[in-house]
């Protein structure tokens, strides 16, 4: 595994890394981020209206897929994709033929390390990637692998080549990522703390994953990045990105892999409305305490070696476990193993890089 600190992340992942970014707007805020995303390619699924034209500023390698590319690429399988939700821009995961993925909301700006610097979020992310985790026993100087780091003593030799790294999870400054509740009782609150720290979540931890700033390598995980049923027609919303952090985090324990979190920061700029939220978590907020003790108790057999056994085996016990919760939950369980089909469908094993896939508009 390289050293991280020697690694030059944006030669090297040019060509191996795509952003995903689901949007209902036109995509100015690509203008700030311009000098760190304009060599790669872009994946935009656009939202709602598919009539409605999104503009991207001018120069960046880009395809734009809206609700009739996806009902034409999946057919049947299209409804697995939730709409009028940003949890569809796990469309884009699946028809990325990339190694990694970075994802970002589109009300999510460039942050200033304490220095006062510009950060270059996917730089960090890269590095995250690159370097191995250390599930399976904590150091206490975080990642050991960063410059002016090791493991520090008493931490195993046999563990110190580490595993690799299938998540890397970064931050926000400004806007919190909180709940409705939170939301409003804490109203002007902001983060302005900048922990200057990345760590790999212990096995056997979840920890609530967010999607505004998230990378992950999709050959490693990918097929467990599957953001739901949510919005349009769902009793539930705002939960896609915790959900899949859930599964991905019960797979990865299962295969021996790592989840990092901490570094990099974005600059969130502009809260929800909590009123809305409220509608559309109020019942995650009860069902998640029936969720969390369900992910916390699964169990995966030893025959499920590969990611999509895993996630079938994760949607049967959904299936079993958390149906009598709500009929919601039936509903989840198949759209997830549609997912699985869809996406070996369109990423056959040991199929090539490149694909003949029908794209919706390319730039």
């Amino acid at each position: 595994m390289a050293d991280p600190a020697t690694i030059s992340p944006a030669t090297l992942l040019k060509d191996e890394l795509d952003i995903v970014i689901p949007t209902i707007r036109n995509l100015d805020f690509l203008e700030m981020w311009r000098p760190f995303f304009q060599p790669y390619h872009l994946i935009i699924v656009q939202d709602g209206d598919p009539s409605k034209a999104i503009k991207v500023p001018e120069g960046f390698d880009y395809e734009l897929y809206n609700r009739n590319d996806i009902n034409r690429i999946l057919g049947p399988k299209a409804s697995c994709i939730s709409f009028k939700d940003s949890a569809c821009r796990c469309f884009g995961y699946m028809v990325s033929k990339k190694k990694y993925i970075y994802t970002i909301d589109d009300d999510c700006f460039v942050a200033k390390d304490p220095s006062g610097k510009d950060i270059n979020a996917l730089e960090q992310h890269i590095k995250n990637l690159l370097s191995p985790s250390t599930p399976f026993f904590f150091n206490t100087l975080y990642d050991p692998y960063r410059a002016g780091a090791d493991f520090v003593r008493g931490y195993p030799f046999s563990l110190r080549e580490g595993v690799p790294t299938a998540v890397s999870h970064g931050l926000w400054l400004n806007i919190p990522d909180y709940d409705a509740p939170t939301q409003l009782v804490k109203p002007l609150e902001r983060n302005t703390r900048y922990v200057d720290a990345v760590m790999t979540i212990p096995k056997g931890t979840l920890f609530p994953m967010c999607g505004m700033n998230l990378a992950f390598d999709r050959e490693l995980i990918g097929p467990a990045m599957y953001f739901g049923l949510m919005g349009d027609g769902q009793p539930i919303g705002r939960y896609d990105d915790m959900w899949a952090g859930w599964c991905t985090k019960v797979i990865c324990d299962h295969l021996g892999w790592g989840v990092k979190t901490g570094l990099p920061y974005i600059w969130h700029s502009k809260a929800s409305n909590p009123f809305v939220n409220l509608r559309k978590e109020y019942k995650g907020i009860y069902w998640q305490e029936e969720l969390i003790p369900f992910f916390q108790s699964v169990t995966l057999p030893k025959d499920c070696t590969s990611v999509q056994k895993c996630y079938t085996e994760i949607a049967k016990q959904v299936k079993a476990k958390l149906g009598k919760v709500d009929d919601y939950f039936n509903k989840l369980a198949d759209a997830m193993v549609t997912w699985i089909e869809a996406w070996d469908e369109l990423n056959p094993s040991g199929a090539s890089k490149s694909s003949d896939l029908p794209n919706g508009a390319s730039k």
